[in-house]
């Protein structure tokens, strides 16, 4: 089964974007597959004859942002080119990956690779998706998706505040692990890096998220961060297919606490750990230490 990249494997593509395409002018764009190009707006230059400025991230979303190259020579322009560049969302899915490949490596195109930029260093960044879970959204400024798409998404799991999270919690009757999952609540977050969180913090998934206490929505958010972190720093989780821009796998897997680890022994008290299900996903947690 394919796992859906969370916050720290989308943060580590963009980490490689940001080192690899960022400064980089779009000379062509190969669009091998338009039923993957979607957005209130189909732009059919694709960022081509931009420069790409900056890598965006919210949640589980990437936006590649671009910037004419006239911007430069006309700071007083006005209109969208000069004060909202145009942007591509992108969604990895559950199987979609970002490969840069440098001018001196060579890049046959499979089936799968579906958009292909060609950059003026001779370099090539290939979206690539088997399943077609995930997508583009092209959109004419950052305004407008961050308006149309971006506001549907809560905040950010790596900035929002213990207070804002609280709130939200405050005001539903779910399980907390399926608010934790909701994307409205909260952008970033999946089945995996939800159970390690529970389970760090001692917060049983079934629990409603009104009971949870602000002193715990604190440890929360303190242990939230710290955990991504540390996924971040480690490349993400590769459980089948996620791979980073330069095609390596993650290794915060192997530091997995409870994801996947059904009647295995808990590694704090020993006891096999139980599995159930919430929002319709397996659920991995200890009944000893998440009372």
């Amino acid at each position: 089964m394919s796992i859906m990249p969370e916050l720290p494997e989308v943060q580590n593509v963009c980490l490689g974007l940001t080192t690899t395409v960022v400064g980089q002018s779009v000379t062509r764009v190969t669009v091998r597959r338009r039923d993957i190009v979607r957005g209130p707006s189909r732009p059919t230059n694709m960022l081509r004859g931009y420069t790409l400025t900056r890598i965006d991230r919210l949640g589980k979303q990437i936006a590649l942002v671009g910037q004419s190259p006239n911007h430069r020579n006309n700071p007083g322009t006005s209109g969208k080119t000069a004060h909202s560049p145009p942007c591509i969302c992108i969604h990895l899915g559950m199987t979609g990956s970002l490969r840069f490949y440098p001018k001196d490596k060579p890049h046959k195109p499979d089936i799968h690779t579906h958009i292909i930029w060609h950059l003026n260093n001779g370099g090539r960044l290939a979206f690539r998706d088997p399943r077609r879970f995930g997508g583009l959204w092209t959109f004419d400024s950052v305004s407008a998706l961050h308006e149309i798409r971006w506001s549907k998404l809560g905040e950010d799991a790596l900035t929002i505040t213990p207070s804002k999270l609280h709130a939200k919690l405050q005001h539903t009757r779910r399980a907390i692990k399926s608010a934790l999952l909701d994307q409205a609540t909260l952008a970033g977050l999946g089945n995996i890096y939800v159970d390690e969180l529970l389970f760090g913090c001692g917060i049983h998934p079934l629990r409603l998220g009104c009971d949870v206490s602000r002193q715990e929505t604190q440890r929360l958010v303190r242990q939230m961060r710290a955990l991504l972190a540390k996924a971040i720093r480690l490349g993400g989780s590769t459980l089948r297919d996620y791979v980073d821009t330069t095609g390596r796998s993650g290794g915060f897997q192997y530091l997995h606490q409870v994801y996947g680890r059904s009647a295995q022994p808990c590694p704090r008290c020993g006891q096999p750990l139980a599995c159930t299900t919430v929002s319709g996903r397996t659920t991995v947690y200890c009944e000893k230490c998440q009372p």
